[in-house]
């Protein structure tokens, strides 16, 4: 594994070592406190490391002799740590099942190829010995993507493909990059980087994970406004699958029948691993711009932001925020702190322009030489819905600090706190709609499933993609835990989530995937028949099933 190609902690986001000194301050805790409607937070400490017990390996003999025959001594670890560091990814259940210590699902064994050819005999081999295989790349799945399921087979391999992370070759000329699937995000614009290059493709989760897991979930980086999710920025792939390798049409553009690269977008694993990928990249931009303006209320914000869509403005990102969202981190960063005189004034400055409590923030993101121009023209359409310029500072705070939210899960779980998310997508016409639906949906499901009376949630929300005709909703639900039952709690929220989302014309992820979370809602999104289709492709590139069992396809 590569020095920038980091594993995160065994339990956790992020290194061991990283601490937040603002989250030290007991006042923060206290405030949260009262904002749950709870007497006091309880320290919930996870289990430590040398608590977990392993069950042995299931591989025979017979199974790692064929298997020393396709890797080095060192591509092949089953040691305590690799084995628990592959066991499933960073959902709201798996660090539940990691912090009480419960590793029951770990793999037998990791595997590291260094190859295509070698990826393509480990397939061959795990059919030969009835063994499961789950592709893995950085292991940050949000909905049980990596979790190590056997299904019915005798053991089960985690294939970590961090050994696979070269950049083969960049066609400056035409604007393509060959890469391997396991190199990490930080590598990667590293790599472009160096030659004036960038894919442009930044998801919470970039310090992290990697360019197959991105194709793999169909993801969408913060900036996909500018320059777009993985379909767009995907040219073409090569999968490769127990039959053989599968490589996709690599045209700018052809009429010959459905691209395949659609089957590898979104996949998740059970069709193949993605071994390689032409990505399209563009020159790293020179300039960058930023914008804050605070709107009314979220319904004006949306306006804005639907008009300066379809209008053409160039725009990176827009993130709109709803007003409790809006609220919350504003708090939560001055949680314990005295209030400034500087605070003050600028409530009373905003007051007087009709921008009370219930006010939301939309920061904005602009890149190259139009950059300054498409500013200004934010900011004359946000005036006219209502807005007022805020200045650069909230869009740049937010920029210093956009990867740091996952951080905040384990200080919250330390304290008794439970923290997921989940995002959906759908038409400007019916965003308002779907908006309210899943937002009741959340705050009833936390009031009905608290560990005491009174206790309440804290249910935010803001728009985070764009597109002419629709747009995203990105919702982080806070709540204490029940914690005698606190994996049932969690499902009762999701599911009422869930329900809402697919009852309101919303589809079930965005960008975060389908993996264990979201399988049984697949057949409400794509239809028996598409689900019929989705198994064939299954059937033809996998008969006997090995590749990542209990994913995205529904029983």
């Amino acid at each position: 594994m590569s020095q920038e190609h980091p594993a995160m902690r065994w339990n956790g986001w992020g290194k061991s070592a990283h601490h937040d000194p603002a989250l030290e301050n007991d006042a923060v805790w206290n405030w949260l406190a009262r904002e749950l409607g709870m007497p006091n937070l309880i320290a919930t400490p996870a289990r430590e490391l040398g608590d977990v017990v392993l069950t042995p390996a299931r591989l025979d003999a017979a199974a790692l002799k064929a298997l020393a025959a396709i890797l080095a001594s060192e591509q092949l670890r089953q040691d305590d740590m690799a084995r628990i560091l592959h066991a499933r990814g960073r959902s709201y259940p798996d660090l539940l099942y990691l912090r009480a210590g419960d590793l029951s699902c770990a793999p037998d064994a990791v595997v590291f190829p260094k190859s295509t050819g070698e990826v393509l005999a480990l397939l061959k081999w795990a059919e030969a010995h009835d063994v499961a295989i789950v592709p893995f790349g950085g292991g940050t799945s949000v909905v049980g993507g990596v979790s190590a399921q056997r299904g019915r087979h005798h053991a089960i391999v985690s294939l970590d493909l961090s050994a696979m992370d070269a950049v083969l070759n960049v066609d400056s000329v035409s604007e393509l990059a060959r890469i391997q699937a396991g190199i990490s995000g930080p590598a990667l614009e590293k790599a472009l980087a160096a030659r004036g290059l960038t894919l442009g493709h930044f998801p919470q989760s970039f310090e992290y994970s990697t360019l197959g897991g991105w194709i793999a979930h169909r993801g969408a980086g913060q900036q996909s406004n500018g320059y777009g999710r993985a379909e767009d920025w995907l040219q073409s792939a090569l999968l490769v699958t127990p039959h053989g390798l599968l490589q996709t049409e690599d045209f700018p553009a052809s009429a010959a029948g459905p691209r395949l690269k659609d089957l590898i977008l979104g996949s998740e694993g059970i069709f193949g691993v993605i071994a390689e990928a032409s990505v399209r990249i563009r020159p790293r931009p020179r300039e960058q711009h930023t914008a804050s303006f605070l709107f009314r209320n979220f319904v004006d914000g949306l306006g804005a932001i639907r008009l300066a869509v379809q209008s053409g403005i160039e725009t990176s990102m827009l993130r709109l925020s709803d007003a409790e969202e809006t609220r919350f981190f504003r708090a939560f960063r001055k949680a314990g702190q005295p209030t400034q005189l500087v605070d003050r004034l600028i409530e009373k400055y905003l007051a007087a322009r009709g921008l009370g409590p219930r006010s939301c923030a939309l920061i904005a993101l602009f890149e190259g030489p139009e950059g300054k121009r498409s500013r200004q023209r934010l900011a004359a359409l946000a005036r006219s819905c209502g807005g007022v310029d805020v200045g650069r500072g909230p869009a740049k705070s937010w920029l210093a600090g956009r990867f740091h939210s996952p951080y905040l899960r384990d200080p919250m779980l330390d304290h008794g706190v439970g923290v997921d998310t989940l995002e959906t997508a759908t038409s400007w016409s019916n965003l308002e709609r779907l908006y309210g639906a899943v937002s009741s949906a959340l705050n009833q499901a936390i009031c009905a499933h608290v560990p005491r009376e009174g206790a309440r949630g804290i249910v935010m929300c803001h728009l985070s993609h764009t597109y002419p005709d629709g747009a995203s909703l990105y919702f982080t639900f806070i709540f204490p835990r029940m914690l005698e039952n606190e994996l049932e709690q969690w499902q009762a929220i999701k599911t009422a989530a869930s329900r809402a989302i697919v009852a309101h014309g919303g589809t079930i992820s965005h960008h975060h995937g389908v993996g264990e979370d979201h399988r049984e809602y697949m057949a409400d999104e794509k239809g028996l028949l598409g689900i019929e289709v989705l198994r064939a492709v299954k059937t033809a590139l996998d008969p006997h099933g090995i590749l990542n069992p209990g994913k995205l396809i529904p029983d």
